[in-house]
């Protein structure tokens, strides 16, 4: 198996559906869900466990969907906001890449090795093992 893990954003590291009205302000094309999404786990925890996998030898990237229905100016904002969460969240670590890609996209497009995924048709689809984004830390420190 490939040492490369992938993270999935939305429901599985941040709880953008934990969000008041996150529904209504992505329709109204606003990056404030993405924004103020708190963290799902322990997020110094994630990093300490993140980084010593860097210098085992892992990658680690992030493979997160767009708006579904977003125009290409929104997602531009969108992915800014992910990342600018992705680096106010977990500053320590060098993400490998982080991939914020149309809505909808097979993401065993973008990475192989484990995936962390809330969505369970992202999981089925994976070219390698895939985990729903309970247990992560747990996943994570056995390894």
């Amino acid at each position: 198996m490939m040492k490369e893990i992938n993270f999935d954003m939305d429901g599985t590291i941040a709880n953008l559906y934990g969000e008041e009205n996150w529904l209504n302000d992505l329709i109204n094309e606003r990056t404030t869900p993405y924004e103020n999404a708190k963290p799902m786990l322990n997020m110094n925890s994630l990093a300490r466990i993140l980084n010593r996998l860097i210098a085992n030898g892992y990658s680690i990237n992030i493979i997160s969907w767009t708006s579904k229905n977003g125009t290409k100016e929104y997602n531009a904002r969108v992915e800014t906001a992910k990342k600018n969460w992705i680096a106010k969240h977990l500053k320590s670590v060098k993400f490998t890449a982080i991939k914020v890609i149309p809505y909808g996209e097979p993401k065993q497009n973008h990475g192989n090795g484990i995936l962390f995924d809330d969505e369970e048709q992202n999981r089925k689809n994976w070219n390698g093992i895939a985990y729903d984004e309970k247990n992560i830390i747990k996943i994570l420190k056995e390894m």
